[in-house]
């Protein structure tokens, strides 16, 4: 799958546009990149762990000259570690069912009442769940990401 046929997946899945996607996948990547550069890890809880690595000088062989020892200079590599559902997924073949949960900050519903959180969570709901069309594949009601 490359990055087009991700941005095609994607949008069909969540029922936003592909620009929208696309941006989204962008500012991903991006973000990770800018993360590691500073020597941040960053952990996606289930799928992995992306972090910087240091890998150390050591000796290598010239592959046109296999005789001749070459220093390999030290650098900083990326690195993946897999989370466990993505080894279980790979390990059984089978993907867990979709769960899109929304994301709602904590902040948003401080000093508000319980009738008014109500009302906003129904909203947020019933936007998130317009912008799912619901596959054979997920099980139960469809959970929708959705900011407030």
């Amino acid at each position: 799958m490359n990055k087009q046929e991700l941005v095609e997946a994607v949008s069909k899945v969540t029922g936003l546009s592909k620009v929208d996607v696309d941006i989204a996948i962008k500012a991903t990547v991006w973000n990770i990149s800018a993360a590691l550069s500073k020597g941040d890890k960053v952990t996606l809880v289930g799928f992995g762990t992306f972090e910087r690595r240091h890998r150390r000088e050591r000796i290598g062989v010239n592959p046109q000259k296999p005789l001749e020892r070459i220093t390999i200079p030290a650098k900083n590599a990326p690195a993946f570690s897999a989370g466990s559902e993505l080894k279980a997924a790979v390990k059984s073949g089978k993907v867990h069912a979709l769960s899109i949960e929304p994301v709602v900050k904590k902040a948003a519903w401080a000093g508000t009442k319980s009738k008014v959180k109500a009302q906003v969570k129904e909203k947020v709901w019933a936007k998130a769940k317009s912008k799912v069309k619901a596959k054979a594949w997920v099980k139960g009601k469809a959970k929708v990401k959705a900011k407030v």
